[in-house]
């Protein structure tokens, strides 16, 4: 694909003479190399975009349901059937109700909202590593190509160089090959590093507002279970349509650190 957008702006004529292959075949063995690195990488950072973005675009349709009808369900064990098998926020409920049922089992007394927190904090980063797995090479690709491309041109400008001295002047047809040759090494490491670079930082944006959006469920969770189900999200008590206390009283969830107020 990269070798036929490269060759797309050369005439007829030139193209047969100095095209993307002729300067390949010229460069031999190692220019041959070089590209053959550059394609693994630009096929391995498309894989590795469009995957990532089908799992994020994935867990996203999944907060929406959640928002919108999971607190409406009587228990969290009623919600969370209704979710889907693989859901993110199903792992995370029943880790949060798996993490209840042990600690009763606990032999040396620990806080309950201090277990419960670490289980779900556990769950938490256990799907944000997921989500995060590959853009580590998105970042290698985008920091590397670069370089590999340029590698491809020292190399061309080299035996353009070894051509000059040979032939005892700089002819252009002495150094036209190599010299075209190193420029589209060069374009070619760029052709594959800026779409993983971009790429990586729109997927790790759209992970961390992911991860926000699990931080805020977790959060939900842990009040629930920690009050036997007296805390829900505000938006859930309106929904419900549920008689309001006699004197509301702000609480946060469980006394986790920069636990928002709810009113209970």
């Amino acid at each position: 694909m990269s070798i036929s957008i490269l060759n797309s702006g050369a005439s007829g004529g030139a193209q047969e003479q100095f095209g993307v292959m002729n300067a390949l075949q010229q460069g031999g063995f190692i220019s041959w190399t070089v590209a053959g690195i550059l394609t693994i990488m630009l096929f391995f950072s498309l894989y590795i975009m469009f995957t990532k973005l089908f799992e994020q675009q994935k867990i996203m349709n999944q907060a929406r349901r959640v928002k919108a009808s999971f607190w409406n369900a009587n228990s969290l064990r009623e919600g969370a059937a209704k979710l889907e098998k693989n859901s993110a926020y199903k792992q995370l409920v029943d880790d949060g109700l798996a993490a209840q049922e042990l600690h009763g089992r606990l032999t040396d007394p620990v806080e309950a909202h201090d277990w419960l927190h670490g289980s779900l904090r556990r769950s938490e980063d256990s799907i944000n590593s997921q989500l995060g797995g590959g853009l580590a090479f998105l970042a290698t690709v985008g920091a590397t190509a670069p370089f590999i491309g340029l590698f491809g041109t020292v190399l061309g400008i080299y035996r353009a160089l070894i051509n000059i001295g040979q032939a005892g002047q700089a002819s252009i047809d002495k150094v036209a090959g190599p010299v075209g040759e190193a420029l589209i090494m060069t374009a070619f490491g760029l052709v594959v590093a800026v779409p993983a670079v971009l790429a990586y930082n729109w997927l790790q944006r759209r992970n961390k507002s992911i991860a926000e959006d699990l931080s805020a469920f977790s959060t939900d969770v842990l009040g629930y279970l920690a009050s036997n189900g007296a805390v829900r999200p505000a938006a859930a008590r309106k929904a419900a349509g549920s008689a309001p206390a006699a004197k509301p009283v702000a609480t946060t969830t469980a006394g986790q650190t920069g636990g928002v107020p709810i009113k209970s």
